[in-house]
């Protein structure tokens, strides 16, 4: 007889991740379309509040930037930056202007600009698309490898290139930073879920994949069809178009994926059986009929989930691995601790395998890369960020 899966009381409710708005930046009203924007975020976070669902942050995302700098001179550019991230400061939302490069056929010299604007703020998110429909974009591969070398030695203690992803095939809408961009003409939402702590529910007492596959559609649904509902009833209300749900259940620091892959395997993560737990639990997020966004899949971020910290600190979770359970989920490499000595080509590389990856198999995948300035392997990293776990960092493979 399957196990019965722990009531909603004991694991408790997913959190929101984030309530992310879609604007259409104007840099001549731009101050009071944030105004606007966040007027209707807080009313939504507050909805959501009402409805015991704890939101973690609320976020704005823009066009490509690109396409508003456009006829700017690079100090001109700066400067709207430099007071878009002073008001994200004081108005504590954080904002994605979106990815320097689109194509391999546009301006790397945007993707310069990206580098030193993500430098010298602390609110603000960038991209560059290293991988699309049309195959792998290795120029833009070159550009992002380069912008996170620059942002080794740049940025906010470090912490520069947690702002900052190369991504591949990642659609427009997604709610999760850094990846988060739109082409359309705004005035839109979308939810993201914090729901680890829903999955390690269900995989604590279900080993049959197929029953756990069920136990989480069952579970996650609920929650994802009660998230929905209020979104459309916002939208209904404020004019606001909801575009949809990403169902990733990212974790955070001791609500861990890592945890909760475990509870199905019977032993740690990166056991066998872990690629099937992974497998799994992607497969019942995409039988849970929602409208999705992003990515949908099992996020890893290794900075972010205290195991997953942990046993990289050991050595016993390598990029190979990954890289191969990204296959069946998303979202890539995240948030990856890297030597200081890393080069721009072993940079390369890394994002090279991940647009391969992404290219071959059609999915959004991500590469979010911290090389440590002056660290070696058998250091422990300092990042001071509440939301970061520290560990060892590893050789390069």
């Amino acid at each position: 007889m399957a196990a019965v899966v722990p009531p909603a009381s004991a694991q408790g409710k997913p959190k929101i991740r984030t309530i992310t708005a879609f604007i259409r930046l104007d840099p001549a009203q731009y101050k009071q379309q944030v105004a606007d924007t966040l007027k209707m975020l807080r009313n939504a976070k507050a909805r959501y509040g009402l409805a015991g669902y704890e939101v973690q942050t609320i976020r704005i995302t823009t066009q490509p930037f690109p396409e508003y700098t456009h006829g700017m001179s690079k100090e001109a550019a700066l400067a709207l930056f430099h007071d878009l991230d002073a008001l994200a400061k004081q108005e504590q939302v954080s904002i994605s202007i979106g990815p320097a490069l689109m194509t391999d056929k546009d301006d790397p010299g945007q993707a310069d600009l990206l580098e030193e604007i993500l430098g010298q703020s602390s609110n603000l998110y960038g991209s560059v698309v290293v991988a699309g429909s049309d195959g792998v974009h290795w120029k833009s591969v070159h550009a992002a490898a380069e912008v996170i070398k620059y942002l080794e030695d740049h940025g906010d203690k470090g912490l520069g290139n947690f702002r900052f992803a190369a991504i591949a095939n990642v659609q427009a809408y997604t709610p999760f930073y850094p990846a988060s961009y739109h082409q359309g003409l705004g005035h839109q939402f979308a939810i993201a879920f914090e729901s680890a702590n829903v999955v390690a529910g269900v995989m604590a007492v279900q080993r049959d994949p197929e029953v756990t596959r069920q136990a989480l559609i069952s579970e996650l649904g609920k929650y994802a069809f009660a998230a929905e509902d209020i979104a459309s009833k916002i939208d209904q209300e404020t004019g606001w178009t909801y575009v949809g749900l990403d169902l990733s259940p990212a974790p955070m620091k001791y609500a861990s994926i890592g945890s909760a892959v475990a509870g199905f395997t019977g032993s740690k993560f990166g056991a066998s059986g872990t690629l099937t737990a992974v497998a799994t639990i992607t497969s019942a997020l995409r039988d849970i009929s929602v409208t999705k966004v992003g990515y949908s899949g099992v996020m890893m971020p290794v900075l972010e989930d205290t195991r997953l910290a942990q046993l990289w600190g050991e050595g016993a979770l390598t990029m190979d691995q990954l890289l191969a359970y990204s296959s069946v989920c998303g979202t890539g490499l995240d948030t990856i601790p890297l030597p200081g000595d890393v080069t721009t080509q072993q940079l390369e590389r890394i994002i090279g395998d991940v647009a391969t990856l992404s290219v071959k198999l059609s999915k959004p995948l991500s590469a979010r890369l911290l090389p440590v300035a002056g660290a070696k392997p058998g250091n422990q990293t300092t990042f001071d960020d509440p939301n970061l776990v520290n560990t060892v960092i590893q050789p390069l493979p």
